[in-house]
């Protein structure tokens, strides 16, 4: 439960504030925490536990113009709005809200394209298996928003196992083959925590790793153990998107993602899994362009 006068204890009383995440969709887990934005054109992000509560604190300005930002702002709930503002913005954002999801969703797609190209393209390489991955989670990411649902990595396979059974959402079987979500199991999930949560220490600096072992330790407990695969893989898809351009500079870390990403290392079913990768894409921009 949101804490008693959350905004007033963080000391953010004339400044507008909004309560995003799963808790503005209404599918948080007990597990999850509060994610809310403070509008002060700062960066970056911080952890903060108020009442016992942990809250996670995002920075971000009233003019953004990113689409995939705005996008996670379509259903923000106000917590504080002293010049009425944050209302006028998110009002903005609800007027153009399927078309900014459909543009990130199809930018997703690039992406995955993208991703996918550069394993085909470099399937000796150890890299190439990190690759694929990001890009069958991106169209994962992109068939989410294309159905109109939230990218909340601890609840998206939940949110695909309900999706309605048609021609777009039919590719989430050969994705979750490709993602090897079949593998998860304890011993497994324990030994990806531990690196995810070393990998985000090396590269954000940050304090994930409470939210990370907290959102294992329940998933694991409640025998969802796919679900903790696919939100692990998640944030490290999350975290090689931040730093894309100069991985290359630091091939240690494939030392790192061999078991935080759970990769496969035969070149000839990666070879197969970059092709139809490219055929996922290809089909789904095309329903998409045609829709």
């Amino acid at each position: 439960m949101l804490p008693n006068n959350l905004v007033e204890k963080l000391s953010l009383s004339n400044i507008p504030v909004g309560l995003g995440g799963c808790k503005s969709h209404d599918i948080s887990l007990d597990c999850c925490e509060y994610d809310i934005t403070v509008f002060d054109d700062k960066i970056g992000s911080e952890l903060r536990v108020v009442d016992d509560v942990l809250v996670r604190i995002h920075h971000g300005r009233i003019d953004e113009t990113d689409l995939e930002i705005l996008q996670k702002y379509d259903s923000m709930k106000i917590l504080s709005d002293p010049s009425w503002k944050l209302l006028t913005f998110l009002s903005k954002i609800k007027e153009k809200q399927e078309k900014i999801r459909n543009s990130v969703a199809k930018n997703f797609l690039i992406q995955a394209s993208f991703f996918a190209t550069k394993a085909k393209q470099n399937i000796e390489e150890d890299f190439a298996p990190v690759w694929i991955k990001c890009s069958a989670y991106l169209i994962c990411d992109g068939l989410v928003l294309l159905n109109s649902k939230s990218c909340s990595p601890a609840h998206m396979l939940e949110t695909i196992r309900s999706l309605e059974k048609n021609k777009t959402n039919q590719y989430f079987a050969n994705l979750a083959e490709i993602l090897g979500l079949e593998r998860a199991t304890s011993s497994l999930l324990e030994r990806m925590m531990k690196s995810t949560i070393g990998f985000s220490d090396m590269i954000k600096n940050n304090s994930d790793g409470e939210i990370i072992s907290k959102k294992y330790e329940y998933l694991k407990s409640h025998s969802l153990l796919s679900d903790c695969y696919f939100y692990l893989g998640t944030l490290n898809k999350n975290i090689i998107l931040e730093i894309k351009d100069s991985i290359h500079k630091n091939p240690e870390l494939i030392h790192i993602l061999k078991t935080a990403f759970d990769l496969e290392h035969d070149k000839i079913k990666l070879e197969s899994q970059s092709a139809l990768l490219l055929k996922i894409v290809n089909d789904l921009i095309h329903i998409q362009n045609h829709a």
